[in-house]
């Protein structure tokens, strides 16, 4: 008899503070260049348009969020700008894991020397590693995520000999 099992984790990203700054100050140059249109005619128009349209996108990336959907043996990672927008990033069979243990697990060591891909799909606000776990998948990559207890307890039941809590 199979366990189905559903987990669903939406974590908020951490927005560089240069992201915030460098949107303000492209929303100033286009007030800026729109009041200047008296003086410079349609080339302030046209820096105000591309300011503006600059602003809007770094507007819509900058808030983010990772949402983390484990069901049955596998884990899906989708990324979430300004929620508003979606994108698949990532799909983990848990099968294929190497290990998953918390960020500073000695469990990690005999993996610190190879070379792997590194997915961070974390927060980055967090400082405690005892919430963020590190998961080697399948020879070449290492994926840092933060799931809840209770995902890390699905994931424990279907690769007990993988999953480390310390």
């Amino acid at each position: 008899m199979t366990r189905d099992t559903f987990i669903e984790v939406l974590v908020e990203g951490k927005t560089p503070i240069f992201t915030n700054i460098f949107k303000y100050v492209l929303y100033i140059f286009t007030v800026i260049f729109v009041a200047g249109y008296i003086f410079f005619g349609i080339v302030s128009i046209l820096l105000a348009v591309a300011c503006g349209v600059g602003a809007y996108f770094v507007a819509m990336r900058s808030q983010v969020e990772y949402e983390y959907a484990y069901m049955n043996k596998e884990l899906d990672v989708d990324i979430i700008y300004s929620k508003q927008k979606r994108k698949h990033l990532d799909t983990f069979d848990i099968g294929k894991m190497e290990v998953l243990a918390p960020l500073n697990s000695y469990h990690l060591d005999e993996f610190k020397n190879r070379n792997y891909k590194l997915c961070d799909y974390s927060s980055g606000i967090d400082a405690s590693p005892e919430r963020r776990y590190v998961m080697y998948y399948n020879g070449e990559k290492k994926v840092v995520f933060e799931p809840t207890q209770e995902m890390v307890e699905a994931i424990t039941y279907i690769a007990p000999r993988k999953v480390y809590r310390d």
